[in-house]
């Protein structure tokens, strides 16, 4: 399997110099790293290339690494029913240079490239209908960003004498709570409220101050 995957890969890098950078095997699955100017050029290899035949496209998502200059990975994946192989490819890109859409190679790309704009903020170029899916149309940033805050920047309800949606700045109800994280089967470090009258053993009876009684086995 890993020297079949590797031929692939190989194949794949040979055959698209500049546009393939790189491969790698990890867990059985083959990864490629591409240009992102040329992902159109890459898919349609994949696709129509009887050594690849990957003609279905399973996902497109991104991951967020805000350290990089390069902040994102746009990850593809793409399957070959009559290989009954996988194959992964990550293309790096930045906040603000766009890349170009395989909605003319793949038409299932359509709502993928949506939801990946959506959530990362990453732009597809020659995408037809480039709007949000999954959050409101007013909607502020992009959730699965590692800089968005965990309570968003507003909230939607129905108001009920507007008879419409409205939306307002998030307010806390509460401040955060500091959870110590300690299992209550093996006990806490400090004492619980009421757990001051528990009986120790040898000191008796906290509430009465009668000696503890032995009892007999």
């Amino acid at each position: 399997m890993l020297d079949m995957l590797d031929r692939l890969g190989a194949t794949i890098k040979t055959a698209l110099p500049g546009a393939v950078l790189g491969y790698e095997i990890a867990n059985s699955e083959l990864t490629l790293t591409a240009n992102a100017a040329d992902i159109v050029k890459v898919a349609t290899f994949l696709r129509d290339d009887p050594a690849c035949q990957f003609i279905c496209i399973i996902d497109v998502t991104a991951v967020d690494r805000p350290a990089r200059e390069q902040r994102f990975d746009v990850v593809y994946h793409f399957l070959s029913p009559r290989l009954n192989q996988r194959i992964r490819v990550k293309c790096p890109t930045d906040e603000v240079t766009p890349v170009p859409s395989l909605i003319d190679v793949f038409r299932g790309a359509d709502w993928f490239e949506r939801e990946t704009y959506d959530l990362y903020g990453v732009l597809f170029t020659g995408h037809p209908d480039m709007r949000r899916i999954l959050t409101d149309y007013g909607f502020e940033g992009h959730p699965l960003r590692k800089d968005f805050p965990l309570t968003g920047f507003v909230e939607v309800r129905y108001d009920d004498e507007q008879k419409r949606v409205v939306y307002d700045k998030v307010r806390l109800a509460q401040e955060f709570r500091s959870f110590d994280f300690l299992s209550p089967w093996e006990g806490t470090d400090y004492i619980l409220p009421g757990d001051e009258k528990a009986k120790e053993p040898g000191q008796g009876n906290k509430l009465t101050g009668e000696p503890e009684k032995k009892v007999s086995p």
